[in-house]
């Protein structure tokens, strides 16, 4: 690939053993033959998504948004947290949304302010779920389908709401059927933090004018260049995680100097967390937003326990926005920035945090990334998939299971008076 993401390995502070390297090669040829897991359709997928399954997709949005302004997006876990990130990257903060999401938390509060957002608005809904029964969701999808009815009536209100679920019949796959809502489908073999290449990413972040077709060429560029080498930057990421992991850094942290990466964060948390989190083992994945929080944990980061390394995510904000402007008086002694750029100062308070962070001890990964749009984000999402399934076959669990997430839910239905709990 001419353009790409790269791994800069200078500032972990030692050499990673050789040993590390192999056992990832191992872990990912594991992977790449199928000798792992069934959980592994998204390996491929990249390469398997043609033009016309994202035809299917933008057709179908460009005649949507012939009905709706708004698009309530439904879903929990790896049902929403991809689409977030996305768009939450490539779309400003100001701009009224295209995209709005429900469905991830059991908030009376927040799903009150949705419903009085929605009331007046020309909105319609996108539901995901494997099975249609998951409780946060299930509850979103009977109050605002709800909604959609009293204001349409039902045949319309059906005619404005996608649901994407499995193959294979559900509690969501049957209901879909009987209303005639439009279905998209989750490959069976694709469990949801890893689904933010099918439609459960794809449909919402077509919605918001983001360019699908380019996020799928990044991550079919770096799947060609991850599966067509051995030795390649998801293996030495998946390598350098583990060895720092048993030299006793135990808690990761995803690092970046832009707000609008924050819900990337929330992506990369739940895929890495879910992941490895089991048998007692595993890398506490946490986040972090320079250089807002190094007035808040930097202290930590600088001076505390030895637990922690840092993977920042670099890529070089244009220069082209607000200028530092000069002041007669300079009483804020800030003339010395004067004609400056704000990402100029951004990115000296990168190389100065580094500075301060690995000579206080802690190793630093950088993922250089040449510019934040679809390309490189399709790029990003596929290596930290390959990276985060390997590094869980290193450590000798299963990446693909999450079991401890069922003992919440059944002490929560017995307490709900749920039959059968």
């Amino acid at each position: 690939m001419k353009n790409t993401i790269n791994l800069n390995t200078e500032h972990i502070g030692q050499p990673i053993p050789q040993e590390y390297i192999q056992k990832a090669i191992e872990a990912s040829q594991k992977l790449i033959n199928g000798k792992f897991s069934n959980w592994t359709g998204w390996l491929q997928l990249p390469l398997k998504t043609n033009k016309t399954a994202i035809t299917e997709i933008t057709d179908y949005i460009r005649s949507l948004k012939q009905k709706i302004d708004i698009l309530l997006v439904i879903g929990i876990g790896g049902s929403y947290t991809g689409a977030k990130a996305i768009i939450s990257a490539l779309t400003d903060d100001f701009t009224p949304p295209k995209v709005i999401f429900a469905g991830y938390n059991l908030s009376e509060k927040q799903t009150y302010s949705i419903f009085n957002y929605l009331k007046n608005k020309n909105f319609g809904i996108c539901v995901i779920s494997k099975s249609g029964t998951t409780t946060e969701p299930a509850i979103s999808f009977r109050i605002f389908r709800k909604l959609l009815i009293d204001k349409l009536g039902e045949q319309e209100a059906n005619q404005r709401i996608i649901a994407i679920t499995d193959p294979k019949d559900n509690a969501l796959h049957n209901m879909a059927r009987k209303n005639g809502y439009k279905l998209f489908f989750i490959p069976p073999d694709i469990g949801g933090r890893y689904s933010v290449l099918t439609p459960v990413g794809l449909v919402p972040t077509a919605f918001a004018d983001i360019d699908i077709k380019q996020l799928i060429n990044g991550a079919t560029d770096m799947a060609q260049s991850i599966i067509n080498n051995k030795d390649n930057i998801a293996i030495r990421y998946a390598a350098i995680r583990n060895f720092l992991y048993h030299k006793g850094y135990s808690v990761e942290l995803l690092v970046s100097y832009t707000p609008y990466l924050r819900y990337f964060a929330q992506w990369w948390i739940q895929l890495f967390g879910e992941s490895e989190g089991k048998e007692n083992k595993g890398i506490f994945p946490s986040s972090v937003s320079f250089t807002t929080d190094l007035h808040s944990l930097g202290q930590f980061i600088q001076q505390g326990s030895k637990i922690l390394f840092e993977t920042v995510l670099n890529f070089t904000e244009k220069a082209n926005y607000i200028e530092i402007p000069y002041q007669e008086d300079n009483s804020d002694n800030l003339n010395y920035l004067h004609g400056k750029h704000i990402a100029e100062v951004n990115k000296k308070a990168f190389l100065g945090t580094l500075k301060a962070h690995t000579d206080g001890g802690v190793p630093n990964i950088i993922i250089d990334i040449p510019d934040l749009n679809e390309y490189f984000l399709g790029q990003l999402i596929y290596f930290f998939e390959f990276s985060c399934a390997t590094s869980g076959i290193m450590l000798g669990i299963n990446p693909f299971d999450q079991p401890g997430v069922e003992f919440y839910k059944k002490n929560m239905f017995k307490l709900l008076g749920k039959p059968g709990f």
